[in-house]
């Protein structure tokens, strides 16, 4: 790319800025810029202790069947980014084999929990971690355990969140076809970036060729991929933002994911990024300078045919989009999740596993669910997890509001929602609630506006006491 279509670009990117000074004065955002991702609701580092028998009392799934998770906490190394608790390295096989049985007592936990012989599923994920950093002997293992314990009469998609360094070379294509002999058929191959610079920064385990030969090679196979990228990392500047952007439209893949990069934990661990930041922070570029970075990402995207589909992921074609995200954000269905930090979103509850591998092994030897915090959703807790997520991540369909609340959209959050609509965020019509161009783009803090006080993420001394300023109005029938 030229050094004038980079500056046309750039001053295209730059009236995100404004838009951040304004909606900082609103009170939408915080003071000083940072965000805090609207994943679930109540935000995954707030939930209080909960155990067995008081998260699944009165339980009963909708419909009998269910998305699945299975986390597999191992990687090559710790990246700069990650805020997940993990054990890190070569020398590994011994506690992998321990963690595979326990979470196949898991997965027979549960199902003695729901009283099933196997469990009905829609879609699943594996995620990590690094899920593909088994030897394929254990990948195998794992598969085949796993997949004996699931009808899967009703799947309609199999996911893996991938690392490049794991699908490379002779090995990386047994796991590629161990995947598919298996059911696998979609995968997210986390790329990151393709600067060297970057990975290195990153402490990524792969550079950019062997980024780039796990795609063609997944891609060859048959597998639908979706590939994902942190932008606003240190390193990162706008001219090289550009020229990853244009090298990942050039990949032929069917999707594109972006991700800010949080400093501040939103897992159970804090990532070593923190003290990065702390140390170097001339390396860091500004919240400005992301939210640039992102609609650059989206203008380069756009002019390749690539059009945001679920919430920041991109994709040419509206068939390409993980099935177990829409299910458990958009249309809000019942999701079990297995593994250390895994977490269950059913539809009138939320439960989270154990953090810490002890406490996880510990559990499942007594004959117990690895759980440690959750909630179960009163009422007003309900309309709120109704709106928050389906409105994040695509819109609020009025009809299935109400099938799922038992209350109309149209009496719910009136003052909030008239305020959001000044500011141009957010639009209704009579099929339901949305954001527009300019909320999506501040998604995540459009959705916090119907968060309870109790789980506004920041407290009220960081946002401007503006119109938007968040715990105001929180009232659902105010």
């Amino acid at each position: 790319m030229n050094d004038i279509h980079k500056s046309e670009l750039i001053d295209a990117a730059r009236s995100r800025v404004d838009d951040f000074r304004r909606l900082v004065a609103a009170g939408l955002l915080a003071k000083d810029g940072d965000f805090f991702p609207s994943v679930h609701y109540p935000p995954i580092t707030m939930y209080k202790p909960i155990d067995q028998a008081a998260m699944f009392e009165g339980y009963r799934p909708r419909d009998g069947l269910f998305d699945v998770y299975a986390h597999i906490p191992f990687c090559h190394r710790r990246c700069l980014f990650c805020h997940y608790p993990g054990k890190f390295g070569e020398h590994q096989g011994a506690e992998k084999e321990k963690y595979l049985d326990a979470l196949e007592r898991e997965m027979d936990l549960y199902m003695r929990q729901l009283g099933v012989d196997r469990i009905k599923v829609r879609s699943i994920l594996v995620g990590g971690g690094t899920p593909t950093f088994l030897t394929p002997k254990q990948l195998e293992r794992f598969l085949k355990y796993f997949t004996r314990r699931l009808d899967t009469s009703h799947l309609r998609q199999f996911n893996y969140d991938v690392d490049p360094a794991t699908l490379i070379g002779p090995e990386g294509l047994e796991r590629l076809k161990i995947m598919r002999d298996y059911g696998v058929d979609r995968l997210t191959i986390g790329v990151q970036s393709l600067d060297e610079g970057i990975l290195r920064l990153m402490n990524r385990p792969h550079d950019v060729g062997e980024a780039v030969e796990s795609i063609d090679t997944s891609l060859k196979l048959g597998y639908q991929v979706n590939i994902e990228f942190i932008f606003g990392h240190p390193g990162e500047t706008l001219d090289n933002w550009i020229e990853v952007m244009e090298k990942a439209v050039t990949l032929g893949v069917e999707e594109i994911q972006l991700y800010r990069l949080k400093v501040e934990a939103y897992g159970d661990a804090q990532g070593t990024i923190k003290k990065f930041k702390s140390i170097r922070p001339e390396d860091c570029p500004s919240p400005e300078e992301g939210l640039i970075m992102k609609q650059l990402a989206i203008l380069i995207l756009a002019q390749h045919g690539y059009r945001e589909n679920l919430r920041r992921v991109f994709s040419k074609s509206r068939k390409h989009f993980s099935v177990y995200a829409h299910n458990q954000c958009c249309l809000l269905r019942d999701e079990i999740g297995l593994g250390l930090t895994a977490f269950s979103s059913l539809h009138d509850r939320f439960v989270l596993n154990t953090q810490h591998f002890d406490e996880y092994y510990r559990c499942i030897e007594e004959g117990r669910l690895p759980l440690n915090r959750g909630i179960v959703r009163d009422k007003e807790q309900q309309l709120r997890w109704s709106i928050i997520l389906p409105l994040k991540n695509r819109d609020v369909k009025r009809g299935y509001f109400q099938r799922v609340t038992g209350e109309s959209l149209d009496n719910v959050f009136l003052a909030k929602r008239r305020k959001l609509k000044e500011f141009g965020l957010i639009e209704d019509d009579a099929i339901g609630m949305r954001l527009t161009p300019l909320g999506a783009f501040f998604a995540d803090e459009v959705a916090e506006q119907f968060h309870h006080p109790d789980y506004v993420p920041y407290p009220p001394e960081n946002y401007e006491r503006g119109p938007l300023f968040p715990y105001n109005d929180c009232a659902p029938y105010g």
